[in-house]
């Protein structure tokens, strides 16, 4: 995650109901980034947004692998060397992302930045990798070999060469926080977008639900299902714009770290959870772990739901969904 954070502009919509709907527009993170709160003026509306705006950059200073000084950033310049101390915040993180990996069979894995980047999907790749680069390219990857110790608050990689990367849950965590930390100052509405983890609270100022489209990434123009979010989050994960073809086969951008071969048959992923960080770390597995495997998985979690869109373009969602309901 990059270290970027530039203001772009700000909206503003006054309802009838004497409250507005506030949304400012940045670059955080090197991805596009949007809050919305509902306030009673645009003074109040500001402070919740820039309540939001440092909380990103007091999260940034902890996860991201792109400062130098991060406590990521400290455990994998340790790996195979010694355990690093850390807070209880970065601790229960983590915690929580390996009970993803176990819940995955390893289809999730926060280890994945030890990863040789072998795949390159900037047009540059005219043939693949061998077989043997590729299950060289995953050996230092095992979320098993992350060692946590509670009793004194470290976390240790065993093998030097080992990363750990965020990228695959921080997002729909900072979403998650934001959403906390607002609420708790009084911000009863929101939603906050977090290059596509998006969690929402309360309703707009009309009165409304808060919505959220659904496109076929096959088919842009067009959005298949309109849902509510009311108290809940969405991820959608996609492989329509980073993608490779081989032998007339389309190999993504995301990548099982179990056996080093990018995911196939799956153009887009989204996951509905009562919170962000779910929805972020499952929406990967599922696209890892394909239809029928990630269906079968989301089926059995109560409370989380799951869109998929495959590469020939037909659309399958999980047990409790009824897209046909939820229909433009």
């Amino acid at each position: 995650m990059k270290n970027k954070l530039l203001l772009l502009f700000t909206l503003c919509f006054i309802s009838s109901y004497g409250q507005i709907a506030h949304k400012r527009q940045l670059s955080m993170l090197g991805s596009p980034f949007e809050v919305t709160v509902v306030a009673k003026d645009t003074l109040q509306a500001n402070k919740y947004i820039d309540l939001a705006v440092a909380e990103v950059k007091r999260i940034e200073n902890i996860i991201s692998d792109w400062i130098p000084s991060t406590q990521i950033s400290v455990i994998n310049d340790n790996a195979g060397i010694k355990p690093v101390k850390v807070s209880d915040e970065l601790m229960a993180l983590v915690e929580r992302a390996i009970r993803i990996s176990k819940l995955t069979d390893g289809a999730f894995d926060i280890s994945y930045a030890s990863m040789d980047k072998i795949w390159k999907f900037d047009g540059s790749m005219k043939e693949m990798p061998s077989p043997e680069a590729i299950k060289k390219s995953v050996e230092r990857i095992g979320y098993q070999k992350i060692i946590l110790d509670k009793e004194n608050n470290t976390i240790y990689l065993k093998e030097k060469g080992m990363k750990l990367g965020l990228g695959g849950i921080g997002q729909g965590y900072i979403a998650d926080k934001i959403k906390e930390l607002l609420y708790a100052n009084g911000c009863t509405s929101g939603l906050v977008n977090v290059s596509g983890d998006i969690n929402a609270w309360g309703r707009q100022p009309d009165g409304n639900q808060w919505t959220v489209g659904i496109v076929n990434p096959m088919n842009k123009s067009k959005v298949f299902a309109m849902f509510p979010l009311e108290d809940s989050a969405i991820e959608t994960s996609g492989s329509y714009e980073k993608y490779v073809v081989f032998n007339g086969k389309r190999y993504s951008h995301i990548i099982d770290p179990r056996t080093g071969y990018p995911a196939t048959g799956i153009v887009s992923v989204s996951v509905f959870a009562k919170t962000t960080e779910i929805a972020d770390a499952l929406a990967t597995s599922v696209f890892v772990m394909g239809v029928d495997t990630g269906l079968n998985l989301i089926n059995q979690l109560k409370g989380i739901e799951c869109i998929i869109v495959d590469d020939q373009g037909n659309i399958h969602a999980s047990d409790n969904i009824d897209i046909e309901k939820y229909k433009p």
